[in-house]
């Protein structure tokens, strides 16, 4: 069997918020998933709006999805067969003017953020950004930090860059997620960690998720569903199994080739990101052939278990890690 019994979360999912597209990731086995509910550069306007927007379309369809903010919601959703929406965001541009607005922002039901998306701002720079250009953490990012630990709010390094994420690391009190990004011994896209930001994520009792994003799974070529897996196990050897987890980062359907090209595509807004890719990176072939959308999500744990994971380590890769580190942060 392929399908798990047990409870699955995705670690990052930014697809569109819709009846078809939770029925979809119902039938990939999903229980729960840190959705990206803001504008990734969004001001507190934009956030605001989108916010409320989001919050609207799930209370509309309460038969599939709900909105969960703590582990036993979380447990909830998957007893009663729906789809647990974790609200969170890729970018703090919003609280930018006074990180005391991240208590407003848990109030609505916020339980994920990052301090930086790909640009920089005023909490650090991200991951277009390389070792000679970012210049780490601020002060007012130190504030965020800060503020983060006091409202319980999970920390998330996925899109800083390089001296950003060892800054954060280093600073951090409590333990902090990279919720999506693999491993640049692998693939050596500036989206992915190194092994020693690995290793120190684990140090602070978080986790490490392996991502399907095709640009940071492979550069040469297509990936296909064993290169995931290679990370998998990468991150499994320099972290720990209890330090592991996955995420798809998959935007389905996208509605636009022209856009897509634009935005994450070969001539994107990153071209240190997206046009190191070789040929093989165009519309048609932009998905992992073995991942093409979220109903495809059961072949990854029978991937591993052809590579020799046994079911208690796919467990804790699946939502037993993630549940870990919830439970440690958000406290119930």
């Amino acid at each position: 069997m392929s399908e798990l019994s047990h409870i699955v979360i995705d670690g990052l999912n930014c697809a569109s918020m819709n009846r078809d597209q939770m029925v979809r990731t119902h039938a990939g086995g999903i229980t729960a998933l840190n959705y990206t509910c803001l504008p990734v550069l969004g001001d507190l306007v934009a956030s605001l709006t989108r916010l409320q927007a989001v919050r609207d379309t799930i209370e509309a369809m309460p038969d599939i999805a709900l909105i969960v903010s703590s582990t036993g919601d979380i447990r909830a959703a998957h007893e009663s067969g729906r789809v647990g929406v974790i609200l969170g965001t890729q970018n703090s541009t919003m609280v930018e003017a006074d990180v005391a607005l991240l208590g407003v922002f848990r109030t609505l039901g916020i339980r994920i953020l990052q301090p930086t998306y790909n640009e920089q701002n005023a909490f650090g720079y991200g991951a277009s950004f390389d070792a000679s250009t970012d210049r780490g953490i601020t002060e007012a990012g130190r504030a965020w930090l800060a503020e983060m630990h006091k409202q319980r709010l999970i920390v998330d390094l996925s899109h800083c860059g390089p001296t950003t994420t060892d800054d954060y690391l280093a600073a951090a009190r409590a333990p902090v997620v990279i919720s999506h990004a693999n491993a640049y011994a692998l693939c050596p896209n500036p989206r992915n960690k190194s092994d020693a930001q690995a290793r120190a994520v684990a140090e602070t009792g978080g986790l490490i998720g392996a991502v399907m994003w095709s640009p940071l799974v492979k550069i040469e070529r297509r990936p296909v569903l064993d290169d995931y897996i290679d990370h998998v196990a990468h991150w499994v050897n320099v972290a720990g199994v209890d330090h592991v987890s996955f995420a798809t980062d998959l935007v389905e359907p996208h509605p636009d080739p022209v856009k897509w090209d634009k935005a994450v595509g070969p001539n994107g807004e990153y071209p240190n990101i997206t046009g190191i890719l070789g040929d093989w990176y165009r519309y048609e072939t932009r998905l992992n052939t073995g991942f093409q959308s979220m109903k495809d999500t059961p072949g990854i744990w029978e991937g591993m278990r052809r590579r020799g994971f046994g079911a208690s380590d796919i467990e804790k890769i699946a939502s037993g890690n993630w549940l870990r580190v919830m439970h440690d942060i958000w406290g119930a």
